[in-house]
């Protein structure tokens, strides 16, 4: 598969997914990227931690400050605490936010 390819089937992947939150699962602000595939996220109780960015949105989403995210947590990371499991868009928090869960 061509990387434009894969590229399309990733964003087409991600605007058409259902957003609602599993069990674990939290929604957090990106704050920084200190770099190789980590983003300094904050939830909305104040907690700051590392999450790791899956290889399937390496080098096809891009992710800056002030972007919201779904994460799992990672039970094992002393540092790395999470991974991000969806990238939310405007749409995405919409409709959480008409679904109470925002």
């Amino acid at each position: 598969m061509s990387r434009a390819t894969k590229r399309k089937h990733v964003v087409r992947e991600l605007l058409e997914e259902r957003v609602q939150p599993g069990e674990g699962q939290s929604v957090v602000r990106v704050l920084g990227t200190p770099g190789n595939n980590l983003h300094e996220v904050e939830t909305a109780e104040g907690t700051r931690f590392l999450a790791s960015m899956p290889p399937r949105f390496r080098r096809h989403i891009w992710i800056k400050r002030g972007d919201f995210l779904l994460v799992d947590p990672i039970l094992e990371g002393s540092k790395v605490k999470a991974e991000i499991s969806l990238v939310l868009l405007p749409p995405h928090v919409r409709s959480l936010q008409r679904q109470g869960l925002w």
